[in-house]
């Protein structure tokens, strides 16, 4: 299993400032464009993941919350 999939944090610091990107992203929006900007980011996350299984992996992970 990948660091993506164990929940290992890959980001380090950088990962706060990928949240408050991420919170920028979703200022303003209603809730419904707020989940069509998420639909639309895991889908561009997926494509550059690239990875089937580990996909899977983190989808699973994903859902164990």
């Amino acid at each position: 299993m990948s660091d993506h999939a164990s929940g290992g944090d890959r980001l380090g610091l950088a990962g706060d400032d990928f949240y408050a990107a991420l919170m920028a992203a979703h200022d303003g929006l209603t809730y419904d464009e707020s989940a069509r900007l998420n639909a639309r980011l895991v889908l561009l996350m997926a494509n550059a993941i690239g990875d089937l299984e580990e996909l899977q992996a983190l989808l699973a992970a994903a859902r164990k919350g």
